[in-house]
């Protein structure tokens, strides 16, 4: 059994507790503490969960927010992973599987004589 992990983000939340409801709002601050991002990258990080992430922009919005780490990002199971059984074959699940077809026998005909 496999399980994936991945990430809850939580920064637009803490954001609204500190009061800050634009994400134009951590532009400047950023730039306060040498991290340079646009406008753009900004909201991308605001909204959306960042799948790389450097370790200055963490500790900068860490700074700003006024919160820890653990406050920005939550580890969460993403799926797990389903064992599966040998005899299933897709007849019980009401579909039909690659097993299930058979294949037809070919008929070759001579063309008629006219």
């Amino acid at each position: 059994m496999t399980r994936r992990m991945g990430i809850q983000w939580h920064l637009r939340d803490i954001m609204a507790t500190r009061g800050l409801f634009n994400t134009s709002d951590l532009v400047g601050p950023l730039n306060e503490r040498g991290v340079k991002l646009s406008r753009e990258q900004v909201y991308r990080l605001v909204t959306q969960a960042p799948q790389r992430l450097n370790t200055e922009v963490l500790a900068a919005l860490c700074d700003i927010l006024d919160c820890g780490p653990q406050d920005l990002l939550e580890v969460v199971v993403v799926s797990k992973q389903v064992r599966k059984t040998a005899a299933l074959g897709g007849a019980e699940t009401g579909s039909a599987g690659v097993r299930d077809i058979k294949p037809v026998r070919a008929r070759i005909r001579r063309p008629e004589a006219r």
